[in-house]
């Protein structure tokens, strides 16, 4: 696992799943170099279809404000941002 400790800079979701969330993208930095955003991204997009099989569809990973359900937490160089938008 990484060796940075992440930190939630804000979040308003259940601790089981914050912890999920880190541990995905912890991972991701750990099997891809951290300049390869690509990889990184295309790793955590998979582990989102299991996100949405436990907790229903919609979560996705993206850099922004004004979210929905959410997770946001800086780990290493990079920060995540993890929200559940609308479902129709």
């Amino acid at each position: 696992m990484s060796e940075g400790k992440a930190r939630i800079e804000e979040t308003d979701i259940p601790e089981k799943m914050q912890t999920q969330n880190m541990a995905c993208a912890s991972h991701a930095l750990d099997l891809f170099d951290v300049f390869d955003c690509i990889s990184i991204a295309a790793h955590i997009k998979k582990v989102i279809h299991e996100f949405d099989k436990m907790y229903g569809s919609g979560w996705q990973y993206v850099v922004g404000s004004n979210f929905g359900t959410f997770i946001y937490f800086a780990l290493e160089t990079h920060n995540f941002l993890i929200f559940k938008g609308a479902t129709s």
